[in-house]
């Protein structure tokens, strides 16, 4: 063997500096290279599904005369498009292929996308969702919740897996069940906007991900663990501008010493956000014990810029009654809110809208008495 012919691996501290930034460099072109090639497929799919949607629709819809004729029309294309490309297009896809058209057919005000002329239509689908978000998405029968789910999913950039599971637990009806009309029309023209403490709390909380049947009962400490053990579902429901900073944050007030269950920073509202979690049903000591760890916060740890810090206590089940009269009606900063290990229906969330409202009514009837 010759000498020449030995092949060493290259050694780190071989490389010079200015090579290493120009590996760099190379890589970030080349991924940035093929990001963009998998939003471009994405953009021309959907631009080719929708045409071949209109082409079918105008198909079927030749007229009266036609209409025998345009039964079959799926079913023949499909064979056709199968023997030429392959099994991807069977008779449940083009179906699919047509709704989609259907479903995003004409521009309206809660609609992304619109029928447009052809060399157009590109500019009104988002490279960041493929195929697969819009066929989840085409079931939404809602305009408004759907143009919401669309918004919300390319502002946080959701997986087809995390869009479906949005969906099912209701994200929408859940943010929207407190809201006026005009708090509705926002959520479906520009997704979740969070303002105020109040835009960044869900009552309730879904917790499915954690696998427990809805009569399990934890000890607050293994209930906390598995929280952390599911980190990145239960950032997913607390939802966007939340950071993980600590558990069991320690405060120290004259050597007693209090424990904090779950801190993270809210980086859209620039505050500390405090979570305790309550196996049980929620007590006054409850929202005490939260007062004090705001309180303490606000003024030990908060610097200048953050904004004063919100605590929300997770808990079984609560009164709101006890919360409105613990806190008072001026409360902006601390919330309580009911935990299920179950995907709520709507008609669940019907029901609790309507809880709430007839206890503001009746606080109000009170207040005038």
């Amino acid at each position: 063997m010759k000498k020449n012919d030995l092949k060493f691996p290259i050694s780190k501290s071989s490389v010079s500096k200015n090579e290493s930034d120009l590996y760099k460099r190379v890589v970030s072109y080349l991924i940035n290279a093929r990001h963009n090639v998998v939003r471009s497929v994405h953009t021309e799919m959907l631009t080719a599904y929708w045409n071949i949607g209109r082409e079918i629709v105008e198909e079927e819809q030749k007229g009266a005369m036609r209409a025998e004729y345009g039964k079959g029309i799926i079913e023949r294309l499909s064979e056709q498009l199968i023997a030429e490309f392959g099994s991807g297009y069977g008779i449940s896809t083009l179906k699919d292929i047509r709704k989609f058209y259907l479903t995003y057919s004409t521009l309206t005000a809660h609609s992304t996308i619109s029928h447009t002329l052809c060399g157009q239509l590109e500019t009104f689908f988002n490279p960041s969702l493929s195929w697969s978000h819009y066929r989840i998405l085409m079931r939404i029968q809602s305009p408004e919740s759907r143009s919401f789910y669309e918004i919300e999913a390319i502002d946080n950039c959701w997986s087809v897996r995390e869009l479906e599971r949005q969906i099912t637990s209701l994200l929408f009806e859940r943010l929207s069940k407190s809201k006026d009309k005009e708090g509705l029309l926002a959520l479906a023209h520009k997704g979740q906007e969070i303002v105020r403490p109040t835009d960044a709390v869900k009552d309730p909380m879904v917790l499915e991900f954690l696998g427990f049947p809805e009569t399990h009962h934890l000890v607050e400490s293994d209930f906390e663990q598995v929280l952390i053990n599911n980190l990145q579902h239960f950032l997913l429901e607390l939802g966007k501008g939340f950071a993980f900073v600590a558990r069991q944050k320690r405060l120290t007030l004259n050597g007693d010493h209090f424990y904090a269950d779950l801190v993270f920073y809210h980086a859209i509202l620039k505050c500390y956000f405090i979570c305790d979690v309550k196996t049980s049903k929620l007590t006054h000591g409850d929202l005490g014990q939260m007062q004090l760890y705001v309180n303490y916060f606000d003024k030990e740890i908060a610097t200048e810029g953050d904004n004063p810090t919100i605590g929300l206590i997770l808990c079984a089940e609560k009164n709101d009654a006890v919360v409105q009269y613990t806190l008072g009606e001026k409360n902006q900063t601390i919330f309580a809110s009911k935990y299920q290990f179950h995907l709520p229906t709507v008609e669940q969330l019907e029901n609790e809208l309507r809880r709430e409202i007839r206890f503001i009514k009746d606080h109000k009837n009170k207040d005038k008495q």
